[in-house]
């Protein structure tokens, strides 16, 4: 189908033009029963025609010597609810440790982003107006407590977690895996299966990197049976990446800010795929953010590591990434908005119209789409 003619005229700078009307009942509140039983929609750069696969169809379109990229960062559980000592409930969400300087780590990513040299952490707090700096909240009593010790600027915390458990494990027992707010639940039994991926690793992630959700063990072998490359990256993904854009023009947007690491083996064997011509797919908008961000200009990606606030929106010009995996995203969100980078703003929404006609399930838990790198042309 043919996107709207607004849409050919619509002004790229502004929040609106990343809008979509998405009907009752598509978003996906739940996964698929097989993780590889999501739907594919296939988004070929135009004029070649859309097409609908499943996603364990997606080997079909990768050939020998591509390389295919995945983000490793495991999602911890750190939703914390508990109470203060008058029996009031409240909510902490962990975002990410704190060093002494009031800045988060750069160095250690390896490692995980839970340390125990990092007791305090930088958090969201709920209700905001009554955890003030010194305020004590009871998540299991005697084992996991959290006090404020400060508020920032912009309205978050840090806060000191005190626990007689090591902080992950702590975090495993009574700790809550922060599902995205559109799911409109609690968390179940099964996200704390299925929102991680099945290559998930490095602990530090408050939301998962959803287009990885879909791969199975099985699919993997099979791609690299198929002579293609896998490589893994890191982006830690914060809780910022569900926050809307809020402003009338997009350059306006703040952009959250999150921890990315390309280990060596990455790196070489990213220059490997470039040196015998094949081709680089992003599993997920979080692997296009780490590879850009670690790209120089010629698009040379060494090992490396560090903090990235990365704003992809059309008009960028990709380095690295030749081929993207996705989920459907929130409307008005910086990851559409990477999408429409990538494939063409009107080609998007059009696949985001034929989708919504369609019947493809939406957001974290739904299907997913495939932009493949543009023809060759003689």
């Amino acid at each position: 189908m043919s996107a709207p003619s607004h849409r050919e005229e619509a002004d790229l700078s502004r929040t609106e033009a990343y809008h979509y009307d998405l009907p009752p009942g598509r978003i996906a509140r739940y996964p698929a029963q097989q993780r590889d039983e999501s739907r594919l929609l296939v988004v070929p750069r135009e004029p070649q025609p859309l097409d609908h696969l499943l996603f364990s169809d997606l080997p079909t379109l990768l050939a020998p010597g591509d390389l295919l990229v995945l983000n490793e960062s495991r999602v911890l559980p750190v939703r914390l609810l508990g109470r203060k000592p008058t029996g009031a409930a409240c909510e902490i969400l962990l975002l990410h440790p704190v060093m002494p300087s009031g800045d988060p780590p750069v160095d250690g990513a390896s490692e995980g982003a839970v340390e125990e040299d990092f007791p305090r952490w930088e958090a969201l707090v709920r209700p905001g107006s009554k955890l003030k700096a010194g305020r004590r909240v009871v998540v299991a009593p005697g084992e996991l407590e959290v006090v404020v010790e400060a508020e920032l600027p912009d309205g978050s915390r840090v806060v000191r977690i005190e626990s007689s458990l090591p902080l992950e494990a702590a975090l495993e027992c009574f700790g809550h895996i922060p599902l995205p707010p559109y799911l409109e639940r609690e968390e179940e039994p099964v996200d704390r299966l299925r929102y991680q991926t099945v290559f998930a690793r490095v602990p530090g992630s408050a939301a998962a990197p959803t287009a990885g959700l879909h791969f199975t063990p099985e699919l993997l072998a099979g791609i690299e049976a198929r002579g293609v490359e896998i490589a893994r990256v890191l982006l830690h993904v914060g809780a910022g990446t569900f926050r809307p854009v809020e402003t009338d023009r997009i350059e306006e947007h703040l952009m959250h800010q999150e921890h990315w690491e390309v280990p060596p083996a990455a790196a070489e064997a990213l220059a490997r795929t470039r040196a015998r011509g094949g081709r680089i797919w992003a599993v997920g908008t979080t692997v296009v953010r780490t590879l850009e961000s670690a790209a120089d200009e010629a698009g040379e990606v060494k090992p490396g590591r560090g903090e990235t606030r990365l704003f992809i929106r059309p008009g960028y010009r990709f380095r690295v990434v030749e081929g993207l995996i996705t989920n459907f995203h929130l409307p008005r969100s910086t990851l559409l908005m990477l999408v429409a980078a990538f494939a063409g703003h009107r080609r998007t929404l059009a696949a985001y119209e034929e989708a919504i006609l369609e019947g493809y399930r939406f957001f974290s838990y739904g299907d997913a789409m495939v932009i493949p790198p543009p023809l060759e042309t003689p």
